[in-house]
């Protein structure tokens, strides 16, 4: 099979290109500064030349803060990026698997969201991704688009690298304990969407096109999660952080609203693609003895 990733240096396009050589497809990958994806004619030059079985979209402007102020920034790579991406894709007749996100919500619900619910993003970061969604699934049939939250791994910048850093230097930390979430390890899943690349291509299941969730399964908060992160890393190195202070989202501000839930229900992608999620603590402690092997 032959695989095009775009954002293929970040922590999950890292992940796609080792784990789709190990699989033995032929993987092609490009990022910043080789490819922007909003360049439409390279993007469509790359895709037309390219042959391709179908694209894996891991490319995006994940800064949530910076895209209250990066406005366009984010609107060209997450909204119109995808659009160019999907246009390329049905000229030349290739499937697409385009990874969005949890900010798609507003994370007022109490219980996790499902495909169905009604997207209402309240930042410029949700709102560009809904709409790189939209764009995909109004130009190209045969898509998956996967929703996911809470991505760290051992490719690129993350929560838990971020929090193993400050540990080592601070004696304190103060992590925000009212915003919940599945934290997802990016080798679980660029294992779970070559799998579903896998399923529309060699197996050529058309009846599995459509938007699914995939992350961690169960649920925490970054509080809990910052806890789950040093308990597995004191294993392997000394900190000198003693207390992790629990506090408010209204305590720590941000120039972009976060949600306060953002656990995703992924049913419907377990039963679609025959996979069992591994629960977030048992990926993070996996993740841990990778990074310090």
């Amino acid at each position: 099979m032959k695989i095009l990733v775009t954002g293929s240096k970040g922590q999950l396009g890292s992940e796609l290109m080792i784990q789709g050589s190990e699989r033995g497809h032929e993987m092609s990958g490009y990022d910043i500064p080789e490819l922007d994806i909003s360049d439409q004619k390279k993007i469509s030059d790359i895709i037309s030349n390219g042959h391709f079985d179908i694209v894996i979209n891991a490319a995006a402007y994940t800064a949530v803060d910076l895209a209250e102020t990066e406005q366009e920034k984010s609107e060209n790579v997450n909204a119109k990026g995808p659009q160019y991406i999907a246009e390329a894709c049905a000229k030349t007749n290739t499937h697409l698997i385009h990874v969005s996100t949890d900010y798609v919500f507003n994370g007022s619900k109490k219980d996790p969201y499902t495909e169905n619910d009604l997207p209402d993003p309240i930042g410029v970061y949700g709102t560009t991704k809904l709409k790189g969604e939209k764009a995909v699934q109004s130009i190209l049939k045969n898509h998956i688009i996967v929703r996911t939250a809470w991505v760290y791994g051992t490719h690129g910048k993350n929560f838990v690298k971020t929090m193993l850093a400050l540990g080592k230097d601070r004696e304190e930390l103060r992590v925000v304990s009212d915003q919940t979430g599945c934290p997802t390890d990016s080798f679980d899943l660029a294992a779970a969407l070559l799998t579903a690349a896998e399923s529309v291509v060699k197996d050529g299941r058309t009846d599995l096109w459509g938007t699914y969730h995939f992350c961690g399964a169960g649920r925490v908060t970054w509080h809990g999660f910052a806890e789950a992160i040093f308990e597995e890393a004191r294993k392997f190195e000394k900190f000198k952080v003693r207390k992790i202070q629990a506090i408010t989202t209204s305590e720590y501000p941000t120039p972009a609203k976060r949600p306060a839930n953002s656990v995703l229900d992924c049913t419907k992608f377990s039963n679609s693609f025959k996979i069992r999620i591994p629960e977030w603590n048992q990926s993070l402690n996996r993740m841990i003895k990778r990074l310090y092997a």
